[in-house]
């Protein structure tokens, strides 16, 4: 290791120590408190909202649903692929669970930054709505100061997690099935994001509407499969993950082992990077979202979280347990680590295995960078103003060039450790303005009753219009 990834690993260990890890985890539990733990509640309607209801007449640039797949196109993907196998590899099987335990209290925080996002949002000159922490921070906090903080991290945040790292997973797994040079691929990548990126959050948005479930789907039904396969070993694959969660996990094969702080530190933390709740990146997509009310919108947003980490990150996981790849090594001598671990692990159980991963994993990492590119553009128009998006959309996308060949290693610890700094500024807005999520979420209820109860007398003004007039005589 050079010295260079040793003092991007000195940081990081730093910032997700345990006061990010516990602050994370505290602001959570906190919310689902103040919101009477409405993600468990209202987790079915909330995914009927997200695939059925359409707010057009609402003010807002996309729907429910896109809104949705931008956030789902800057998670779902290389966070919960390669980010699993990155935090397995050296975390364990158990930082699978503390994956789960982020994301159930995750759902919570989601809700609560989509709420304020919405909330706090303002049009800008472009006529595009603008919302996110630096707005609910300045408005809400009245701390100018703090916000700043946070644009200027999620700018530089999106060229580490949403462009470098996504483009670095896809010349890897490109290189490691086709044998295509990374530089190609890089190359590849600049001409396709920065055709897409002409059109702004309209255009990222239905590009994430058409990529993102259909290659979710593609990767889930790949993954069922391989674990029907592989049925009787999945009971003692779980029993791996539950004991070695909270014993820590014994070296095997070229996996050196890893200790029970190891695993929460990286389950916490890659589970952030899969779902980005408390981060404070998805409720700039959320903002743009056509609704009636912050709520209903707030309840979309969350249903992302369960999709990333509770679906796909679960499925990655098992395959990777059921497959029995930790600690084998690849052709390189490496211990096989993120893209090609999970590669790895497909192909061990059925033919051209590897092609599912990599199928799935270009178009998600594509409409990762995309998705990125909105949350990073929204940040640099709050600190210098609406003109300046569009230099910062040309630097954006040459920069996915040198994250295709630099490597892994470091790419991904300065992706985890601008994600740590960021979250920190949005955590303690979450919390400051907690009060406020409550507000809106006991008006949100009410409304719902109200909503409800409407319904049941439309459903009695039809049945009785439906009784033949003899009969009502």
């Amino acid at each position: 290791m050079n010295s260079i990834e040793q003092i991007v690993d000195r940081l990081n260990n730093i910032i997700w120590g345990p006061p990010l890890l516990i602050l994370l985890i505290l602001v959570g539990i906190y919310l689902t408190i103040r919101t009477k733990g409405l993600q468990f509640r209202y987790l079915f309607y909330a995914h009927k909202l997200a695939f059925s209801r359409h707010d057009d007449e609402a003010q807002g640039d996309i729907s429910h649903f896109q809104a949705l797949m931008t956030s789902l196109a800057a998670t779902i993907g290389i966070g919960s692929i390669t980010g699993v196998a990155t935090a397995i590899a050296l975390g364990g099987m158990g930082a699978l669970v503390w994956m789960w335990g982020a994301a159930l209290f995750g759902m919570a925080t989601k809700y609560g930054e989509a709420i304020l996002a919405i909330k706090y949002r303002v049009i800008d000159e472009g006529g595009e709505m603008c919302g996110g922490p630096m707005y609910y921070i300045e408005k809400g906090m009245k701390w100018k100061w703090l916000a700043t903080i946070f644009a200027v991290l999620g700018a530089i945040t999106a060229i580490g997690t949403g462009n470098m790292v996504q483009a670095n997973s896809v010349a890897l797994a490109i290189a490691d099935l086709l044998h295509i040079d990374p530089v190609w691929s890089g190359i590849a990548l600049v001409v396709v994001v920065g055709v897409a990126l002409i059109g702004g959050i309209k255009s990222i948005g239905k590009v994430a509407g058409v990529l993102v479930p259909t290659m979710a789907v593609f990767y889930i039904i790949g993954g069922l499969v391989i674990i029907a396969l592989k049925i009787e070993a999945v009971p003692a694959a779980f029993g791996l993950i539950f004991r070695s969660a909270f014993s820590g996990q014994a070296a095997v094969g070229g996996f050196a082992g890893a200790s029970v702080m190891m695993a929460i530190q990286l389950g916490v933390s890659r589970g952030v990077f899969s779902s980005e709740a408390g981060l404070g990146s998805s409720p700039i997509a959320a903002a743009a979202a056509k609704t009636d009310t912050p709520g209903r919108q707030a309840l979309v947003s969350m249903c992302s979280v369960f999709i990333t980490t509770g679906i796909v990150c679960t499925i990655t996981g098992l395959v990777i347990a059921v497959s029995g790849v930790l600690g084998e090594v690849g052709t390189d001598g490496k211990l096989l680590d993120g893209s090609a671990m999970a590669l790895h692990a497909f192909d061990n159980i059925i033919p051209y295995g590897g092609l599912i991963v990599t199928i799935a994993l270009i178009p998600f990492a594509y409409s990762t960078i995309l998705g990125w590119a909105y949350y990073g553009e929204k940040c640099v128009e709050y600190l210098f103003g609406y003109k300046a998006t569009k230099s910062y959309r040309v630097i954006y996308t040459f920069l996915v060039f040198p994250g295709a060949i630099l490597g892994l290693r470091l790419i991904w610890g300065f992706a985890n450790m601008m994600n740590g700094l960021m979250a920190f500024p949005n955590l303690i807005a979450l919390f400051a303005l907690a009060g406020i999520i409550s507000k809106e979420t006991h008006f949100f209820r009410h409304l719902l009753k109200k909503e409800k109860l409407e319904r049941k007398r439309a459903r009695r003004r039809t049945k009785k219009s439906e009784v033949p007039p003899s009969i009502k005589r």
